[in-house]
């Protein structure tokens, strides 16, 4: 299994603490927000990582990252998008070649966890599996792409809304997933949407009318750092965690 972390886009919302740098190598507490989601990999016993990054500031990763041993990367590779507002799912096309036919842990380059998934990441065969927390608060649960469970069957994903202003649940795909080498496929069969974007719930939704997508409830804490809101809750978590363990 191969991980690949999606650290692109322009970071508008963080204006203007993105002017200066990638949104994805900004504090929280006291590391850089992509070192989370690379130690969510490598606990995982994922150490072939691929990240994928765009915009002005992309140059900075290598500075901060190296060649991620520090963090217990065995191999690190980068890729670069070109168009940085085209999308999760237009981006991870990205890591074709580096994923070589094989299976693949994707995660956002904000999201940081200390859940373990790495039960996970070894039992899986085929298909796609995708990690949702239940978000309570309905003006943030619209930020994100929305479970729609089916009536009969409440363990199963009927489909995913992207961005619903009336959630159907409130359980939301946090930006971490698992695909075979299908998704490459499946990405390719997908158009921009109205934001203009190839957006990975169209993906996703393919994996769903194929019967090839299950889902687990990511356990612990969870937060995007994508708004100044997420970023200060991420940061006083941590802050605390970090702190209760020296």
């Amino acid at each position: 299994m191969k991980g690949v972390i999606l650290a692109g886009g322009l970071g508008t919302r963080l204006y203007p603490l993105t002017y200066a740098t990638n949104k994805h190598l900004l504090p929280v507490y006291n590391q850089p927000m992509i070192f989370y989601p690379i130690r969510t990999l490598v606990g995982a016993g994922i150490s072939d990582i691929l990240v994928i990054t765009s915009g002005p500031h992309a140059g900075h990763f290598i500075r901060v990252l190296k060649n991620g041993k520090e963090l217990g990367v065995k191999h690190l590779e980068y890729a670069y998008q070109e168009k940085p507002d085209g999308g999760i799912a237009d981006a991870l096309l990205l890591a074709e070649d580096f994923a070589d036919n094989g299976n693949i842990t994707v995660i956002l380059g904000d999201n940081t966890t200390d859940s373990d998934i790495k039960k996970t990441v070894t039992q899986f065969k085929k298909g796609a599996v995708i990690f949702l927390k239940k978000i309570d608060d309905l003006e943030y649960l619209r930020k994100f792409g929305v479970a729609v469970f089916d009536e009969k069957n409440q363990e199963k994903i009927k489909t995913i809304e992207e961005k619903p202003q009336q959630p159907k649940s409130h359980y939301a795909a946090t930006g971490l997933y698992i695909y075979d080498n299908q998704v490459f496929s499946h990405i390719r069969k997908c158009f921009p949407s109205r934001r203009g974007e190839i957006e990975i719930t169209d993906v996703n939704n393919l994996y769903i009318r194929n019967n090839q997508l299950s889902w687990l409830e990511l356990e612990g804490f969870w937060s995007d750092a994508g708004t100044f809101e997420s970023l200060s809750k991420a940061n006083q978590y941590w802050a605390n965690k970090i702190k209760n363990e020296i």
